[in-house]
């Protein structure tokens, strides 16, 4: 699918700011400013934006504990973003829900999800949803690759499957489920052969190539929308920073860490569309900058709202 220069600038400029968030966020973590925990995307920025701007605006997606990117690439507004990370009253949760809870319904972003594998079987009732009202909305699942170990992943993915509900599955495979290796936790050397045990098609991505996994994702929700049912697929990205932040990667190899990096998905992209002719390095420069003040300015929102008043503490709680 041959994509215009306007798709793919937009396509960059979301790329690169999930990176200007997620490096401001790991900074502000430091500083002290950011309670919590927080899970950062960087490094995955070629799976939010491939997987996500090929969905229709009234599609759902559901994210997983390391969502920011996702949100980001549904359309999510940063400055709620990082109000709710800094605890204020003007996020997106009320400053109530953190990092691993954010989501904005208006853009039916049915929230990140901090329990392990949830995100399948909330997909699934997502499909099921657009399935019984004839919508034609598909739901786009991510999850990590600890997540696949998990008895929910198991059972949203068969209930996905015997009612063809139209859901794309996206394992996010940074190879590590918090320190522990994926070779570690399961003898398979591609994640997307799970589905076989389903009936359901199957594919593994291994590439940071931010068009690649549009295509790819592409076909699979085109079969969701057509009615076919649910697709697996794993995409073999790579996270730059810990699992959380203060983790200090003790777990890794330099050299691991050294040959991912040269495979950075927004170095890949930014030389494509330099080769091209769609971007100069003097452009990408341009765009960057455009995008870390956008940051700053979600920060000095953020650091502006109030905190919410003790007595708040149980509104909004459901039971």
């Amino acid at each position: 699918m041959k994509l215009s220069e306007k798709k793919l600038l937009q396509m960059f400029d979301k790329m690169v700011l999930i990176r200007q968030f997620e490096t401001r966020v790991k900074k502000s973590f430091a500083d002290g400013d950011i309670p919590g925990f927080i899970h950062l995307s960087a490094g995955q920025e070629a799976s939010a934006v491939g997987c996500i701007t090929r969905l229709r605006e009234d599609d759902y997606i559901v994210s997983n504990h390391r969502g920011h990117g996702h949100l980001i690439a549904k359309g999510g507004n940063i400055d709620l973003m990082m109000a709710e990370l800094y605890g204020r009253k003007n996020g997106y949760c009320k400053g109530k829900g953190g990092s691993m809870h954010l989501a904005d319904m208006e853009i039916n972003m049915l929230g990140a999800h901090g329990i392990v594998g949830s995100t399948v079987t909330i997909s699934t009732g997502a499909g099921l949803s657009a399935k019984l009202r004839k919508s034609g909305q598909v739901t786009l699942c991510f999850l990590g690759d600890g997540a696949s170990n998990t008895g929910r992943f198991h059972e949203g993915i068969n209930l996905a499957a015997i009612w063809d509900l139209p859901i794309v599955i996206i394992i996010e495979n940074n190879f590590y489920a918090e320190a522990t290796s994926i070779f570690y936790s399961t003898r398979l050397k591609k994640l997307s052969v799970r589905a076989i045990s389903y009936g359901i098609p199957g594919e593994t991505i291994d590439s940071n190539d931010v068009l690649e996994i549009y295509e790819k994702v592409g076909k699979a929700i085109d079969r969701a929308r057509n009615g076919e049912g649910p697709s697996l697929i794993e995409i073999q990205t790579y996270r730059h920073f810990g699992h959380e932040e203060g983790d200090t990667e003790s777990y890794k190899k330099k050299s691991e860490i050294e040959e991912w990096l040269k495979k950075d998905p927004i170095e890949l992209f930014k030389n494509r569309l330099i080769k091209d002719g769609i971007l100069t390095e003097k452009k990408v420069e341009s765009i960057t900058q455009k995008m870390k003040n956008k940051v700053e300015e979600s920060v000095k929102f953020a650091k502006d709202s109030p905190y919410p008043k003790p007595e708040e503490t149980l509104e909004d709680v459901y039971s």
